[in-house]
Formats: structure tokens, C-alpha cells, sequence
């Protein structure tokens, strides 16, 4: 059984359903993408991985436990974490206030003088049903912690370390997806489901996204990565995904995917 996995996932929008039956499945320390063209169900796979969607038939799996139909709370606190194609950086914030949320989301309730603005009694509520809380572990992290994590983040980006009090609004589309991405790692997940991260970049940022994603998959996050940029994504990955019309069309090996002359011709432009 892989660290995580879905079974004869069937999921969609009210009723429209999106997924036919789709499996998928992630080892530890894998790369795993998701590809397909537009309307394959790519991005509804994920968003029912991550509990924001309620699969309607078949099963979640993660390391060995049934998670179908958890909330995205509950899930991010256990270990996976999301990264949305938009929206997924709080613009108004500077770059260390966004750092701080993605502690916050990933073990609410847990850091100490924080703004008011950031709802500790919502998070109280979340932190009460986490593993983290029925184990019996400490629930808290000092200013000081908090701060060994932005050094360790900053060693990843080192781009951001002279930006970290600047508003992200003001950063680069580059480098507010570099935000997007460092902020899920502050508390290192088991997982990390990635939704297009080169979506509208410059094919240069484009190859600095997917450096940055091999540098987090070699510190053990393992990674299932929905991406247009099918080429790209399947050089980079272990294994591979190909859905069409919300079913599984091709798998396999990243490289046996990217050479496969019927992958090449329906899916990859050649």
C-alpha cells in the first residue's frame, strides 16, 4: 500500500460529476504527475484528495488509514498540505506574516503572539480534534521556534530572505509563487499536492518552480504535481498519471510516459 491513495474516486461539482473511477497512487519520496488536457478532472482529483471536495463512491488512503470525506483542517494538521493554481498567497501580508499563516494551517492554535487578526478561537476549535492534540503533543511553538523555521525556509528561498518584510503583492509572479510554495513547507508535510505552479510564468521562472519542487521532494515531501506543462512534469516525476474525460487513460514510469509515442501524440504535442 503507497503512503497515499485514491481508490475508484468518483467526485465532482453539486451534479456534475467530474471523476469516473479515477485512481491514483503516491510512494514516500515520490514525484507523482497528473496530467491530461483541459477538463480531464486534474485539479477536481486533488481538491477530493485535499477534502475539499466529497468524493460521491471510492476511497482515500493515507499511510494506511481511510481519510475519505475528512475535512481540509483536519487533513493538513495529519500531514498533507495543498497549493491551489490562484489565491494561494495572502497579498496584502509581507512574505513572513504569509510564512506565519502556513504554520498556522498547518497546527492551528500553535504560535505565540500572534495578531489578532488571525482567529484564535477558529483555530482553538480546529486544534482540538488534531492528532497532534490526542497524542498528547505540545500544541505550541515559541517565537524562537517559529523563527528556526523561517531560517531553514530561507535556506530553500534564498531569494526571499531579503524580502521576508516586504508586502507580496509587491514581489514578482515568480516570487509570490516561490511564497505559495514556502509557506506549506514551514512545518515540512508528508504531502504536498501541488496545482499548476507554472500556470502564466516565464519559461525561466517556470524552470526555478520546478528546481524549487525537486528541492523540497529531496528533503522526503512527497509530491503528486497536476501541471499542463505535461513535458516538464514528467521529467521531473518517478511516475506519471495520464487522465482523460475523469478516467485513467496512461500510468507509468515519468520517463516511460514522456518517450511513449501515443502519450506523445495525444498529450504532448509530438
Amino acid at each position: 500500500m503507497g503512503l497515499l491513495e485514491g481508490l475508484d474516486l468518483y467526485s465532482g461539482y453539486g451534479e456534475t460529476e467530474i471523476l469516473h473511477g479515477v485512481s491514483v497512487r503516491l510512494e514516500s519520496g515520490e514525484i507523482v504527475a497528473i496530467i491530461g488536457p483541459n477538463g480531464a478532472g486534474k485539479s477536481t482529483l486533488v481538491k477530493t484528495i485535499i477534502g475539499l471536495l466529497k468524493p460521491t463512491k471510492g476511497r482515500i488512503v493515507f499511510e494506511g488509514r481511510d481519510i475519505t470525506g475528512r475535512n481540509p483542517e483536519a487533513l493538513v494538521l495529519d500531514g498533507l498540505a495543498y497549493i491551489p493554481q490562484t489565491n494561494n498567497t495572502f497579498p496584502s501580508l509581507t512574505v513572513r506574516d504569509n510564512l506565519e499563516m502556513g504554520a498556522i494551517i498547518r497546527r492551528p492554535g500553535r504560535m505565540v503572539n500572534l495578531n489578532p487578526f488571525l482567529l484564535p478561537t477558529l483555530f482553538a476549535r480546529l486544534n482540538k480534534g488534531s492528532d497532534a492534540a490526542r497524542k498528547g503533543e505540545r500544541e505550541v511553538w515559541t517565537r524562537a521556534e517559529f523563527n528556526d523555521r523561517v531560517e531553514d525556509i530561507c535556506a530553500i528561498f534564498p531569494n526571499l530572505r531579503p524580502k521576508l518584510d516586504a508586502k507580496v503583492s509587491n514581489l514578482s509572479g515568480g516570487e509570490q509563487q516561490m511564497v505559495a510554495l514556502a509557506k506549506t513547507m514551514v512545518l515540512i508535510p508528508r504531502v504536498l499536492l501541488i496545482d499548476e505552479p507554472s500556470a502564466g510564468l516565464a519559461p525561466k521562472l517556470v524552470a526555478l518552480v520546478f528546481e524549487k519542487i525537486q528541492q523540497i521532494n529531496d528533503r522526503g515531501v512527497a509530491i503528486i504535481l497536476v501541471e499542463q506543462n505535461a513535458k516538464k512534469a514528467l521529467a521531473l516525476a518517478d511516475r506519471g498519471y495520464v487522465l482523460e474525460a475523469g478516467r485513467n487513460r496512461y500510468e507509468g514510469p515519468g520517463e516511460a510516459l514522456l518517450h511513449d509515442p501515443d502519450v506523445g501524440r495525444l498529450y504532448l504535442g509530438g
